[in-house]
């Protein structure tokens, strides 16, 4: 197994106990080895969420969508990270653009897919 893998594996085992700060510095180290991976940059924006960190949370949740603008994924994690920040308006766009990409995803598939529902909400 791989440097990288056992530290993200780490810091899931440490997420999973609810020691956010201890899978933090796990997802950090595992990133050393290759800082575009996407499900360590996912599951470090969670733990970082978790500690309060929400800034930074915001920041890699924005480095996600860089590197995949089309994870339906980092566009709802930011909607959360947004919304317990108070930016509502913010959380609210980064939702539907996670509902638009899922579409389009789904259109590759189905291309009868139907569109997103009107009027969806950000959870609160």
């Amino acid at each position: 197994m791989s440097d990288w893998k056992k530290a993200y594996q780490e810091g899931m085992g440490h997420f999973a106990a609810q020691r956010h700060t201890d899978a933090v510095a796990a997802f950090r180290r595992a990133l050393e080895f290759d800082p575009r991976k996407t499900d360590v940059l996912h599951a470090l924006a969670m733990a970082l969420m978790h500690t309060g960190a929400l800034d930074e949370a915001i920041e890699i949740g924005n480095r996600i969508v860089e590197l995949d603008p089309e994870d339906p994924f980092a566009h709802t994690s930011l909607s959360m990270f947004l919304q317990r920040k108070g930016l509502i308006p913010e959380a609210e766009a980064e939702a539907a653009k996670a509902r638009l990409v899922s579409w389009k995803l789904e259109l590759r598939k189905n291309p009868n897919a139907p569109p997103p529902e009107e009027g969806f909400k950000v959870l609160q």
